[in-house]
C-alpha cells in the first residue's frame, strides 16, 4: 500500500493527474472518498492507495479545491466506460 500525505497547498491540477493516472491503470476498481482519506482499492479490495488530506476543511480555500479535486477525478473515473466506481462522501459532519 502507497500512502500519500497532503497539506493545504496541495496542487489541484498535479493531485488530479496523479489520482487519474492511478484509476486509470487496469487492475484498480474503486475510489471512496471519506473526507480527508481517500482509498483506492483494486479488484479484490486490496487497498492500493491512500492520500492522506491534512487541510483545514472549516477553510473555504481549502474546500473549494477539495471540490475542485473530487470532480475532475469523478470526471475522470465517468470517461473510463469500465467497471471503476467511487463512492463520494467529502463533507461529511463527522469531519466538519
Amino acid at each position: 500500500m502507497n500512502e500519500i500525505f497532503l497539506d493545504d497547498d496541495f496542487d489541484v491540477e498535479n493531485t488530479s493527474n496523479h489520482i487519474n493516472h492511478i484509476m486509470s491503470k487496469w487492475s484498480i476498481q474503486f475510489l471512496d472518498i471519506n473526507g480527508p482519506n481517500w482509498v483506492i482499492y483494486d479488484y479484490d479490495m486490496e487497498v492500493k492507495y491512500v492520500f492522506f488530506f491534512h487541510v483545514d476543511f472549516e477553510d473555504i480555500e481549502t474546500r473549494i479545491k477539495l471540490e475542485d479535486l473530487k470532480l475532475n477525478v469523478i470526471h475522470h473515473i465517468e470517461s473510463l466506460k469500465d467497471e471503476t466506481n467511487y463512492r463520494d462522501n467529502l463533507i461529511n459532519a463527522v469531519f466538519l
